[in-house]
């Protein structure tokens, strides 16, 4: 069976959720499991996939930037694949880890994606460096010490901690911030 797994970063990519359900339907996926989650969050969907695979089916995900985070999770996720005797197929990249090149070449390249995510956040860092140097760099402006007054306000007319969070787009704990910042 093949069995598709599409995950993006954010809420906000439904084009690429799309294009990746769109690509592993394409190709004869039985059953797809997909999320939009971080790389570092917690992978529900890619749990449940990796559970529910079994003896001679094949995992496909359309880049391989959308299953792993680092190379070392590469690893673990083809070691619980190859255990379950699962193959493994990113579509980008014509990879297929049922041959012994395949495999190969999936660490050779996830190695290169792993130094290419490093050089880019060293590259981000540097340039928010640079941007604070120069005085345009300023962070995020802080919502709740923002609505600081609102906060307290809702909270002397009677609304408990989680309301005001959930009325005003907030954590509780920045709710606990705001109070501090008025304070």
């Amino acid at each position: 069976m093949l069995v598709g797994y599409a995950r993006t970063s954010t809420l906000e990519q439904v084009a690429g959720l799309e294009a990746q359900r769109y690509a592993l339907r394409a190709v004869g996926c039985e059953r797809l499991y997909e999320e939009q989650t971080s790389s570092v969050g917690v992978r529900e969907a890619l749990k449940a996939a990796m559970d529910y695979v079994r003896e001679g089916d094949t995992l496909i995900v359309t880049k391989l930037d959308r299953l792993a985070r680092s190379v070392r999770h590469l690893g673990e996720i083809v070691d619980a694949l190859e255990a379950k005797k699962v193959g493994l197929r990113v579509l980008d990249l014509g990879l297929d880890t049922s041959n012994a090149t395949g495999k190969l070449m999936l660490n050779v390249l996830g190695a290169v994606a792993q130094f290419e995510r490093e050089m880019m956040l060293e590259r981000q860092r540097e340039g928010i460096a640079k941007a604070k140097a120069e005085g345009k760099y300023k962070g995020r402006k802080p919502k709740a010490r923002s609505q600081a007054l609102e906060v307290r306000t809702m909270l002397e007319r009677g609304l408990k901690r989680k309301e005001v969070a959930e009325a005003l787009g907030l954590s509780e704990r920045s709710i606990y911030r705001a109070l501090a910042a008025a304070r």
